[in-house]
């Protein structure tokens, strides 16, 4: 009876001790493919991420204890992105930065809101997203719908192009943008082809023989670069010599090193401004590059949503997704982007969209509406 009772008290003071020691650390997950052929743009948020991080505990952390980031690889997975979040509210996290992949924000997001934890994507564009209505999930990034009206207007405004062949990847982000630049296209312009490849695939020849019959003067891809490279690689090949226009999962150094940076010479692309030309991203710039090297397309974004997450944690002075959640959408906030403000839905209320041009191996800023 006496070792019992013995074992009873070190099994109490083991476990008092464990949860001692998770309650001096608040933690929060950054989510995103951090393995396979889009791991480049999950490490630039985890990178961005960690950054924010270091920089709070320097200063203390937040409410007094420091924080600890949770990192979860999603591989670009729907299925992969719920098992993550569960984890990740299983490992007790009070907020996430991530996805970045739209397929898999969205399912991941049902998850985070029935456990009403804080969820705020850097990269994830597709509308239905906010359109769900969640008080708890955000973005600080735009949305396809202003991101394909733009691309739109450049080719029917600025390039005055009458014929148009779309192509997308047939997941929710890359389809949804190219049906949102289609619809913004209306009657301005024929659409001459419209179709979906494979994720994955590496040949894309036959589509692009029967896209170059149509005799486009622009292509559209909807997708993330791994394919935007190799399509605009293997249109070269074929003769199919008229410019690609893509979106922001494209805008990437891996774009250009897949692609070849002579099949990737004026290849047009819509994102957000240029960082290096705001000035309160200067010391992010400065501090990121010092650390991990080259900032990557959403290694600002990750570090803001991080900043900003932990920024309504010590407003609410809880870690209660509720009121971190309220203050999320009450307060505005100063970050390396500039001033940043949620709307009902947790849409960032001021999305400036551009087009840049992709020229001697580097992408630079080319238009703006």
């Amino acid at each position: 009876m006496k070792k019992f009772f013995i074992l009873i008290f070190f099994a109490f003071f083991i476990s008092t001790g464990c949860q001692s020691k998770q309650q001096d650390t608040i933690k929060i997950g950054i989510a995103g493919p951090m393995t396979g052929d889009q791991a480049k743009m999950g490490m630039d948020f985890k990178n961005g991420a960690t950054l924010a991080v270091e920089e709070w505990n320097q200063k203390g952390g937040v409410l007094g204890k420091k924080i600890e980031l949770i990192v979860g690889d999603d591989q670009h997975d729907p299925k992969q992105a719920v098992s993550i979040a569960n984890k990740m509210i299983n490992d007790g996290v009070v907020g996430v930065v991530g996805h970045f992949n739209s397929s898999c924000s969205i399912p991941a997001s049902d998850v985070y809101n029935r456990s009403g934890i804080p969820m705020i994507t850097p990269g994830s564009t597709n509308p239905q997203l906010t359109d769900k209505g969640y008080k708890n999930v955000f973005r600080v990034c735009g949305r396809d719908d202003q991101q394909g009206k733009v691309g739109a207007v450049f080719v029917t405004e600025q390039l005055k192009l009458k014929n148009v062949a779309i192509l997308h990847d047939k997941t929710t982000y890359g389809q949804g943008l190219a049906d949102e630049f289609k619809k913004h296209i209306g009657d301005k312009a024929k659409v001459v082809y419209y179709g979906g490849i494979v994720q994955g695939d590496k040949d894309f020849k036959m589509v692009l023989t029967t896209v170059k019959s149509k005799k486009p003067e622009i292509v559209f891809f909807g997708g993330i670069y791994p394919e935007a490279g190799l399509l605009v690689k293997q249109s070269r090949e074929l003769g199919l010599n008229v410019p690609f226009l893509s979106g922001d999962g494209t805008i990437d150094p891996k774009f250009i090193e897949i692609a070849g940076a002579s099949a990737a010479e004026g290849t047009y692309l819509t994102f957000s401004p240029d960082p290096k030309n705001i000035p309160s991203a200067k010391d992010f710039i400065k501090n990121y590059q010092s650390k991990f090297g080259e900032i990557g397309p959403y290694s600002i974004y990750a570090y803001d949503a991080a900043n900003i997450l932990l920024t309504a944690i010590n407003a609410a002075n809880s870690t209660d997704g509720a009121a971190i959640s309220e203050k999320l959408h009450s307060m505005e906030f100063n970050v390396a982007l500039g001033k940043i403000k949620f709307d009902s839905k947790g849409d960032v209320t001021v999305s400036p969209y551009v087009v840049w041009i992709t020229k001697n191996g580097k992408f630079e800023e080319f238009w703006k509406p």
